[in-house]
C-alpha cells in the first residue's frame, strides 16, 4: 500500500493510545507506529496529533481511517495488505483497541485469515478506573455502554445485578445522573460505587460512595468528559427495613408502584408481595 520500509514483521499490530495525558504510551507503542507499513485509526485526527507530539514522522504513509462507518472495504484492504507481507498498525482513539472499540472485527478477520495479529498494550480506561475507584478488583466484569433508553437500561442492570465482582461501565457524563438512579433502584442503594471522570487529564476527579450517597450527590450537578462507573458486587447480608424503606422510596421517584416493587424485590431477592404491601404503605402516608 505504499513504499515505507519497515524493521517490523507482517501482521496486525493492535497500538494502545493514552486516555488523557499524551506521555502515557510505551516505547514499544512509539516504535510500532514507527515502523509500521501502514496506520489504521478510529480517529486518524487524534492519532496524528499523538504522533506529532511524540516526533514520529508519517514518511510518505497515510492514516486509513477504519471505524464503524468506514465498513467492510477498508478492513479488506488491511487484511490484503498483512497478507502481502506488511505490517499494519491500528490504534483506538483512546485506550486499548477492542475495548467498547470497532478494532474488534478487524482482529477476529485478521485471525481467521490465518494472519499474526499481536499487541502493544497500554493504557486502559477500564483498569484505570478500577485502580483508584476503592472498589474489590479481585473479579470484574466490563459492561460497556448500558442502553440509553430508561426501560432497556433498567433491564440490563437486573441482567448484571448478581454478577460476583465489580461492575464497570462507560457512560455519557449526560446520562450518568440518572444511570446511577436507576443502579440504586435495581441494584439496591446500599452498594458501593465509584464515578471517575477525566482519568489522567488535568480535572481527574474521583466520586465514592454508596449508590444512594452518588445519587444524592449528583442532584443538580452537571459532569462534563469522560466518565467510568463502577459498582461493588451485591453483599449477600440481609436488607435492614429502613435500608429497604430508602430504596423503595428512590424508586417510587421515578416509577409506578408496581415497577417499583419489582425492580426492589429483585435487586434484594425478596418476596414481591412484602416489598409491594410497604410500597402501599409508603403510598398512603405520602398522601
Amino acid at each position: 500500500m505504499n513504499s515505507h520500509k519497515s524493521t517490523l514483521a507482517p501482521g496486525l499490530y493492535f497500538v494502545a493510545t493514552p486516555i488523557g495525558t499524551a506521555r502515557d504510551i510505551t516505547l514499544r507503542a512509539l516504535d510500532i507506529l514507527s515502523s509500521a507499513e501502514v496506520i489504521a485509526a478510529e480517529d486518524t485526527r487524534s492519532l496524528r496529533k499523538l504522533m506529532e507530539i511524540h516526533g514520529i514522522a508519517l514518511n510518505g504513509r497515510r492514516i486509513v481511517a477504519y471505524h464503524d462507518h468506514s465498513g467492510a472495504a477498508v478492513r479488506e484492504r488491511l487484511i490484503a495488505a498483512v497478507a502481502d507481507g506488511q505490517s499494519v498498525a491500528y490504534a483506538s482513539e483512546a485506550g486499548m483497541p477492542l475495548v467498547a472499540d470497532p478494532g474488534f472485527e478487524l482482529g477476529r478477520a485478521m485471525a481467521q485469515a490465518g494472519l499474526p495479529v499481536t499487541v502493544a498494550p497500554g493504557a486502559s480506561a477500564v483498569l484505570a478506573a478500577l485502580a483508584i475507584s476503592g472498589l474489590p478488583s479481585d473479579a470484574f466484569f466490563f459492561a460497556g455502554f448500558l442502553p440509553s433508553a430508561s426501560s432497556a437500561r433498567r433491564a440490563r442492570l437486573e441482567a448484571l445485578r448478581d454478577i460476583p465482582g465489580t461492575l464497570i461501565f462507560f457512560e455519557s457524563p449526560r446520562r450518568v445522573a440518572a444511570m446511577i438512579v436507576e443502579a440504586q433502584v435495581v441494584l439496591g442503594g446500599s452498594r458501593q460505587a465509584a464515578i471517575c471522570r477525566e482519568i489522567t487529564k488535568k480535572f481527574e476527579e474521583v466520586r465514592r460512595g454508596t449508590l444512594d450517597e452518588l445519587a444524592a450527590g449528583l442532584e443538580g450537578a452537571s459532569l462534563k468528559g469522560e466518565v467510568v462507573v463502577l459498582i461493588a458486587r451485591g453483599d449477600s447480608e440481609k436488607i435492614s427495613d429502613s435500608d429497604l424503606e430508602t430504596d423503595l422510596k428512590a424508586a417510587l421517584g421515578s416509577m409506578s408502584m408496581k415497577d417499583a416493587a419489582d425492580a426492589v424485590s429483585k435487586a434484594h431477592d425478596l418476596p414481591r408481595r412484602k416489598v409491594y404491601q410497604l410500597a402501599l404503605k409508603l403510598g398512603k402516608d405520602r398522601l
